[in-house]
């Protein structure tokens, strides 16, 4: 059967909300035996039963700050440990607070960059080596449209570790070759989390107008493209970003856009 990943074993850190969740209840759905890795206790212990009804073949959750490399390293062995191995690393963490460049505090910069960047890296070196164990190991990176793409105000620090984590997926994808090991990543556009939603009615509705397909993404959506990237098929993809926006990025003006 294409695509079959029922002996997968995948970690998904920031996994047990929004996009996260959505990538980790795809891999649930195919049978995986899936990690979800957050800060949260309580979280945790709701993506894991909502993982479990999916049909994950197993589930494991574990409490780690991924801008802390020791909570990271700490993470990645708890993990492989108790999965057996692992093979696919879906590096998804992420914060976005909104600051503007003239107000933006060294704090707000600092937070950024350490959940964003830093702990993508963190999470992909401490993973390597049993990715590597693995013989067909992935690293799929959740990166954006913005930064990467486009730029959105009041998101400067956010969009920069974004275009980073591209940056870093380059090298790490040369680095890790050698190993059997694939770094891709997936740019998500506006999809429906809770942290858009927590925006408000007036920029959800925004942000539908700014789709062509005239509707928002969902988590599962974005799941879909992570999957398919950790499949035996997609095995000669590496160093890949792949937009899933439902076209945002593509009209020149407003006016592009066909009622």
């Amino acid at each position: 059967m294409l695509f079959d990943l029922a002996d997968r074993r995948v970690l998904v850190t920031g996994g047990s909300k929004g996009i996260g969740l959505g990538i980790a209840t795809t891999f649930a759905k195919a049978g995986a035996a899936v990690a979800v890795t957050a800060r949260g206790e309580a979280d945790l212990a709701a993506a894991a039963e909502r993982l479990a009804a999916a049909g994950a073949s197993e589930v494991v959750t574990v409490a780690a700050d991924v801008a802390d490399r020791a909570s990271t390293r700490a993470m990645i062995r708890e993990v492989v440990e108790r999965l057996g191995g692992l093979d696919v690393l879906c590096a998804n963490a992420g914060v976005f607070p909104e600051a503007s460049l003239a107000t933006m505090t060294e704090e707000q910069l600092d937070d950024v960059v350490a959940v964003n960047l830093k702990g993508t890296v963190w999470s992909v070196q401490a993973a390597a080596p049993a990715l590597a164990i693995s013989g067909r190991g992935r690293v799929i990176i959740t990166s954006s449209i913005t930064g990467a793409i486009t730029g959105y105000p009041g998101w400067a620090h956010y969009g920069a570790t974004k275009a980073a984590q591209l940056g870093f997926m380059r090298t790490a994808a040369l680095e890790l070759a050698p190993h059997g090991i694939t770094v891709n990543a997936v740019l998500p556009g506006n999809v429906l989390t809770e942290g858009l939603v927590g925006m408000g009615e007036g920029y959800l509705a925004a942000m539908t107008r700014a789709v062509p397909l005239g509707r928002l993404g969902t988590p599962e959506e974005v799941g879909a493209t992570a999957a398919f990237l950790a499949t035996t098929e997609a095995g000669y993809l590496t160093a890949q970003a792949i937009v899933v926006d439902g076209g945002q990025i593509l009209p020149e003006t407003p006016e592009a856009i066909l009622a």
